[in-house]
């Protein structure tokens, strides 16, 4: 499991308890072995948000690169990030992407920002980054090996 260009990658808030059990849900749905990680807290994140023009210290999204470094880059943020996971994911979680594609950007987006705003007290926050599982250390760009 190395990083490849290609790979689509989540930017996720390696302090929130929501986006580590989404992380935990992608990885164990992953069976093409395509996604790989890194917290919005590293500094792999901080370079790619700003060469987009993000604010690397807003942590209240989740983003994914892809192409990465290649010229067609791009950066999905928030529910279009999310929506992009699930169809990756196939099967059922297609399905309920496809669903969610439907609705209106500025719906999702605001029942997004709505879960966002209240995460940590719903979901709970950690002190530090989280560790990965060491079967999947490979997966993130972040500095764990």
């Amino acid at each position: 499991m190395t990083a490849n260009l290609s790979n689509p990658i989540i930017l996720y808030d390696g302090v929130c308890g929501l986006c580590h059990r989404f992380t935990q849900f992608v990885l164990k749905r992953d069976r093409k072995d395509q996604f790989r990680l890194a917290s919005l807290q590293s500094g792999f994140a901080d370079r790619v948000l700003q060469r987009h023009g993000a604010n690397p210290q807003q942590l209240d999204t989740v983003y994914v690169v892809l192409n990465y470094e290649q010229p067609g880059e791009q950066l999905l943020s928030r529910s279009d990030a999310v929506v992009f996971v699930l169809g990756q994911l196939g099967g059922i979680w297609r399905a309920t992407a496809a669903v969610f594609a439907i609705l209106p950007r500025w719906l999702r987006n605001a029942a997004y920002d709505l879960v966002a705003r209240n995460r940590y007290r719903l979901f709970g926050k950690y002190d530090t980054c989280l560790l990965p599982d060491p079967k999947y250390r490979g997966k993130f760009l972040d500095s764990f090996q």
